[in-house]
């Protein structure tokens, strides 16, 4: 099971690595990794869990942030009408995106980060995403919300980018161009 001991934390180079795409059909090992990620993202929302193993609570995971360098992710998130979003994926890849822009108006947070970073963070408002499920069969999402921020912020994670490079350094709080905030 994996816990916050096995989640890497920011200055480790791997985070700032773009990761390798996974060989499918996926290995036995790379499945399993997988499967424990969307595990540890479903524990760390289960309070029992949380303060059983002391968990940080998140929606979702990269394989970088556990230290192995290959583009999976997990996530594991509701949107605004309580539809759940609960995947374990291979090789996500953004096909396509909206023009108009979204961010959070209380700013993001990631597991591998243990400050507060203030800030907006522009992300696509809707996304397409292919990839291929724990489960071997390719799939191709439309996304927008909240989820469409979190498959933006854990690929990001394989692409060796972290949340606050997108933030604006000179003004945090700009409200980025052509972007409306996600009120959640």
């Amino acid at each position: 099971m994996l816990t916050m001991n096995d989640v890497i934390r920011e200055g480790n180079p791997i985070l700032r690595t773009v990761a390798e795409e996974v060989q499918l059909p996926a290995s036995e090992e790379d499945t399993q990794t997988l499967k424990e990620m969307i595990e540890f993202v479903i524990n760390s929302q289960n309070p029992e869990m949380v303060e059983k193993y002391n968990l940080r609570p998140g929606i979702g995971l990269a394989a970088p942030q556990i230290g192995i360098s290959k583009r999976m992710i997990a996530i594991h998130v509701t949107d605004a009408n309580e539809t759940l979003y609960s995947y374990a994926l291979f090789n996500p890849k953004i096909i396509s995106h909206s023009v108009e822009r979204t961010y959070l108006p209380a700013g993001e947070g990631c597991l591998s980060v243990d400050r507060e970073v203030p800030g907006y963070v522009p992300r696509y408002a809707r996304i397409t995403v292919k990839a291929t499920t724990v489960d071997g069969e390719e799939v191709k999402l439309r996304l927008k919300g909240l989820p469409a921020i979190v498959f933006q912020h854990e690929i990001d994670h394989l692409n060796g980018v972290m949340f606050y490079d997108h933030i604006n350094q000179d003004n945090p709080f700009a409200v980025p161009e052509n972007a409306k905030p996600l009120e959640r």
